[in-house]
């Protein structure tokens, strides 16, 4: 049986990209006769906020999208995710990173080969490494001391562990990537799987999210489909089932830029509170009613 899920963060309003989205997912699901699930991925308590978790379930059932009772929330499933990183911790995968923003800008601007952009990473440039190289000794002190650090997963040493892997795609990616996928986690550089005073990132708590829950097809939008290379890697180590993949286009503004949480005219709360119907919003995006 298929089940797919959305799987939305509680900071802001959802929009028409949010809509689609939750649609393709919702659909798929359905007329396979399978399971959709909801999960808000509401780890940054910082601007996650139950006004805007309230807005979604309420934008969601505008649409006509039922899911299975209740929704999960990652900030319940911090032991799971702490697990797992005890698990990559004990194969020695991982380390503290110390290093601010700041100190990786600078740290790949002196590279002799610097990344390009085709090279850069989701969260900016391809680490460079540099806490990679420190000392256990170092690395103790350093802890010791209070300094706030984050974990990144050693990648090519996590890669020579893992061994050859693929994933399928049954959407496509960016380029038109579809079919069997050669996983490339090194691209992605060390990747951030957790920090001081949180246990997970993204990529860490969204594969473990996605096997407790059973999720087996993964629909999002195209712009992550290179963070299934790294999480591809995380289910091959943390042992987890392997989903299928389908990424989908993304829907853009007349101007082709994404649309942002920080642009009312387009959420779905304004698009209703002005007489906007559900059948609109499906006409407008491209999608069947079914």
């Amino acid at each position: 049986m298929i089940v797919t899920r959305f799987a939305p963060s509680p900071t802001g309003l959802l929009h028409l990209g949010h809509a689609f989205a939750a649609l393709i997912a919702f659909d798929t699901a359905r007329m396979a006769q399978g399971r959709f699930l909801l999960r808000m991925e509401d780890i940054d308590r910082a601007r996650c906020r139950a006004e805007f978790e309230d807005a979604i379930v309420k934008d969601l059932a505008w649409l006509g999208l039922e899911w299975e009772p209740p929704a999960c929330r990652q900030s319940e499933q911090f032991e799971d995710y702490k697990e797992a990183l005890e698990k990559l911790n004990e194969r020695d995968l991982l380390y503290p990173c110390f290093c601010t923003r700041k100190d990786i800008a600078n740290e790949v601007a002196r590279a002799s080969e610097a990344p390009r952009l085709n090279q850069q990473g989701l969260e900016g440039p391809v680490y460079p490494g540099t806490c990679r190289r420190l000392s256990k000794t170092q690395r103790q002190e350093r802890v010791a001391s209070g300094a706030p650090y984050a974990l990144r997963i050693n990648i090519e040493k996590a890669s020579s562990v893992a061994g050859s892997l693929a994933f399928q795609e049954s959407g496509h990616g960016p380029n038109g990537e579809t079919g069997h996928q050669r996983v490339q986690a090194k691209l992605l550089g060390d990747v951030v799987l957790a920090r001081k005073e949180m246990p997970t990132s993204y990529h860490l708590a969204v594969v473990v999210d996605d096997a407790r829950q059973g999720v087996n097809l993964v629909t999002r939008g195209e712009d992550l489909f290179h963070a299934t290379h790294i999480q591809r890697l995380l289910q091959c180590l943390l042992n987890l089932p392997e989903p299928t993949y389908a990424h989908h286009r993304l829907i853009t503004d007349p101007s082709g830029n994404k649309f942002s949480k920080r642009d009312n005219s387009v959420t779905l709360h304004a698009l209703r509170e002005k007489g906007v119907g559900a059948s609109e919003i499906r006409d407008q995006l491209g999608l069947a009613i079914i």
